[in-house]
């Protein structure tokens, strides 16, 4: 009897009917739609039976497969995508599992139009919210098929298109259907993303275009959409959309592994898009900690190949502009810290031909790509700047200054020939990167824009003897300065006739600028002029130089900076027609001209006629007897010089006299512009024209010993006579020569003496300047003898009384 019931299909449970009615005896003719929606009621209105016509139709798709009846595969999966769609109900989930056994199977058949019929029907399903969470539903098998199906290797290119376009519609199915459900497998652990990122990215590789796309891909065509490449590129932008801030790491770690093993770095294009994907995927919140992971990153590989290190600085700089205002995070200087290190590792590296001092390297490193990841890091540090408030950059500037390696009292420096080498390349790029970050900078108070403590180190750099360090500090300055746009319209020094066709931007002085040109102007008036007789300039110092003096009058000055600053350019006359330090003739027609140009720029400025005609008299003077001492002849690709500059006649010159005389009507301080500018040297500016530290030790010696204790005969006074003069003046030369031999000597002996002898030098020194103290504090701290003599106590010891200052007698020449 029991046989004869599985026999008849009128006594098949009534589910296992309703099912068998919706296949066709032809599978060409699809879906039965009238059964099928009989089907469908069914199971809406008993669905603890839904789980069995799960199973069945299971049953039924494996049987045909392994059949190879694909046409009644097609039927089975279009009546499980109905049902999905129709039930919502609790037991659903038991009807999910047998979907997903049906879905698993058809992924691991190797005909492709299986796989894609599988992988539709997963999409379908991941677009369905459930009512009830699943507990113990796992997504592994579909990541790694779906991964798998991203890398297809088919022959046929269309075939390999298609199912390269599934793997990838798939992963983004099991994205959506696990990122927001905690009671899912979490697909952010790195088993799954070392998988679903290498398949996107490996997609994004074989683009057409090499050039990153729009932050947005709403805008791309049809045919766009239907390439691998777009699909993959919005799937990883709705991962990346997704991503917490816990998850970054995870899904960006992936990017850095594929970029390394595909040695993507060196070419640059395709890191560069990827993470223009991640900066515009991610949250605006989140972009620090992808800047941090490429930190990382750079350190990681800080022995890789300079070109591997460029690529991932570049990604760096164009993330930074990308990321949102103070999106560095809270250690904005270990940022800096990190890309200054790195500088100074790529320097060492140049240098030693080496990745490590200590073994011999078998890479060769280049210099030229060194030196272009040099310059990539540095305009990397220009581009996190630019996105930072304003005192952060302050504190950058200051701490970049402070890795610049100067030659001072309290900072020392390498020694020997290796060791300049290295300094200098180090100063070049810390001064380069400081100009980077100071470009642009907007700052209305100059105090705090240039403290004291950065304003020196950065004049002790004015004065060394390299041109470009030199330059560099100037341009530094300049972007300092320049706070309304002014530097272009100064980048040629020129005599115009009319500045008002310059459009200059010319605010009032505020108090703040007031204050910092009272405490800090003498400095910078003396660095101008020191700067201004170094014999190693060339038209780029002159122009900078130019451009400063000019921003100042424009940006800082008052009545009293304006009567400096003219002192300082005739004090410039003075050095090139005096010419003590022996200038090219070319350094001093430089000198000539830019007095000139200065001079005609702040005439106009302060409109004073009488000022204005002086200066156009002696400018047309120059046109016609001397033209080689204005700009126009100076400052050009080749300059028309003369031979000698001894027989200039004095109307070529600017007269301090006569300026004095026609702003001092104006009401300037004419006996202040009457003064002749003399600068005040200090031993910072002596000491930063020092090399080594073995130099500034023998300048600190010479100083001590000038100043030495044993020396204590005085030459007696001589009676200063008409003879006396004539012969100071014969043995000048003389005299000059006995110092710089003593000097030489002095230096000399403390370089080369043995220690034991220096060390009793100066011990014989210190201990007769301590008993000369103790003479002098003698002296002082005891008293007066009383005018009664002493006084005997009650113990009979003596005992002296002073007297009280307002008693004692003073001679009258000691009396005010």
């Amino acid at each position: 009897m029991t046989g004869v019931c599985g026999c008849c299909g009128a006594l098949r449970p009534r589910y296992k009917r309703l099912v068998d009615n919706i296949f066709p005896e032809d599978p060409e003719d699809g879906l039965v739609k009238t059964n099928m929606e009989k089907l469908t009621f069914y199971a809406l209105s008993a669905p603890e039976k839904l789980d069995r016509i799960g199973a069945y139709l299971s049953e039924r798709l494996i049987r045909d497969v392994g059949r190879h009846r694909y046409g009644y595969v097609c039927i089975a999966m279009e009546a499980l995508d109905q049902l999905l769609m129709a039930c919502h109900c609790q037991s659903i989930n038991l009807f999910v599992e047998s979907f997903l056994k049906m879905v698993a199977k058809l992924l691991e058949s190797e005909k492709s139009n299986l796989q894609i019929l599988g992988t539709n029907s997963f999409v379908k399903f991941a677009n369905i919210e459930e009512d009830t969470p699943s507990y113990h539903r796992s997504y592994d098998f579909f990541v790694s098929r779906f991964s798998e199906m991203c890398h297809s290797s088919h022959d046929e290119l269309e075939i390999r298109t298609k199912i390269r376009m599934s793997g990838i519609k798939g992963l983004q199915g099991v994205v959506r259907k696990t990122v927001n459900d905690e009671l899912q497998a979490n697909i952010w652990d790195p088993q799954h993303m070392d998988k679903i990122v290498p398949s996107l990215l490996f997609n994004l590789q074989h683009a057409e275009e090499a050039e990153s796309r729009s932050p947005s891909p709403l805008q791309a065509t049809e045919k766009e959409k239907e390439s691998p490449t777009e699909l993959a590129e919005r799937c990883l932008r709705e991962l990346l959309g997704r991503a917490a801030y816990g998850n970054i790491k995870n899904a960006i770690k992936p990017v850095l592994i594929h970029l390394d093993n595909h040695s993507l770095w060196e070419p640059k294009t395709f890191a560069i898009r990827c993470f223009k994907i991640i900066m515009y995927s991610i949250q605006p919140q989140h972009s620090h900690l992808v800047i941090q992971q490429l930190l990382g990153h750079l350190d990681a590989n800080s022995k890789s190949a300079a070109t591997v290190r460029a690529g991932i600085v570049e990604v760096l700089s164009e993330a930074a502009v990308i990321a949102a205002s103070g999106s560095v995070g809270p250690t904005v200087l270990e940022v800096f810290n990190t890309l200054l290190r790195q500088l100074r590792l790529s320097i060492d590296y140049e240098l030693t031909g080496s990745y490590d001092c200590a073994v011999v390297s078998t890479k060769i490193i280049k210099e030229h790509e060194e030196r272009m990841f040099q310059e990539a890091v540095i305009k990397t540090t220009g581009s996190f700047a630019s996105t930072l408030p304003t005192y952060q950059r302050s504190e950058v500037m200051l701490f970049i200054m402070s890795k610049v390696p100067l030659p001072s009292l309290h900072h020392a420096i390498d020694a020997g020939k290796a060791g300049e080498n290295r300094n200098r390349l180090t100063q070049i790029m810390l001064l380069k990167s400081l100009l980077q970050v100071s470009t642009g900078f907007q700052c209305s108070n100059m105090l705090t824009a240039l403290p004291s403590s950065f304003l020196d180190r950065l004049l002790s750099a004015a004065l060394m003897e390299d041109a470009d360090l030199r330059l560099f500090v100037l341009e530094i300055l300049i972007s300092f300065i320049d706070r309304h746009g002014n530097r272009p319209k100064f980048s040629t020094i020129s005599t115009i006739n009319d500045i008002s066709v310059l459009k200059l931007k010319v605010d009032k002085c505020s108090r703040q600028d007031t204050v910092f040109m009272k405490k800090h102007s003498q400095q910078l008036y003396r660095h101008i002029y020191l700067t201004s007789k170094e014999e190693s300039n060339v038209q780029p110092h002159y122009e900078a130089l130019y451009s400063m003096l000019a921003l100042i009058s424009i940006e800082l000055a008052n009545e009293e900076v304006v009567v400096d600053l003219i002192r300082l350019v005739l004090a410039v006359q003075e050095i090139a027609q005096i010419n003590e330090d022996n200038l090219p003739v070319y350094n001093r027609c430089a000198l000539y001209a830019l007095g000139a140009a200065y001079l005609n720029l702040i005439s106009q400025l302060t409109t004073v006629p009488a000022f204005c005609q002086h200066i156009h008299e002696v400018l047309e003077t120059r046109q016609k007897e001397a033209p080689y001492l204005l700009p126009e002849d100076v400052f050009v690709e080749m300059p028309r010089l003369t031979k000698s500059l001894d027989h200039l006649v004095p109307e070529v010159f600017f007269r301090q006299s006569k300026i004095s005389e026609v702003l001092g009507g104006s009401g300037y301080n004419s006996d202040r512009l009457s003064t002749p500018y003399i600068p005040q040297l200090t031993d910072e500016d002596r000491l930063s024209k020092r090399k080594s530290i073995g130099e500034t030790i023998s300048l600190q010696v010479e100083v001590e010993s000038r100043n030495s204790p044993e020396k204590e005969e005085r030459a007696p006074a001589e009676e200063i006579t008409y003879e006396t003069l004539k012969k100071a003046i014969v043995d000048s030369v003389a005299v000059e020569e006995q110092e710089r031999e003593r000097r030489r000597l002095v230096v000399e002996k403390f370089q080369k003496a043995p220690f034991e002898e220096i060390a009793a030098h100066c011990g014989a020194r210190a201990s007769l300047l301590q008993s000369k103290l103790n003479q002098i504090f003698e002296i002082t701290i005891r008293p007066p003898p009383s005018p009664s003599g002493t006084i005997t106590a009650a113990y009979g010891q003596p005992q002296n009384h002073s007297i009280p200052v307002y008693e004692m007698k003073f001679p009258d020449l000691c009396v005010y």
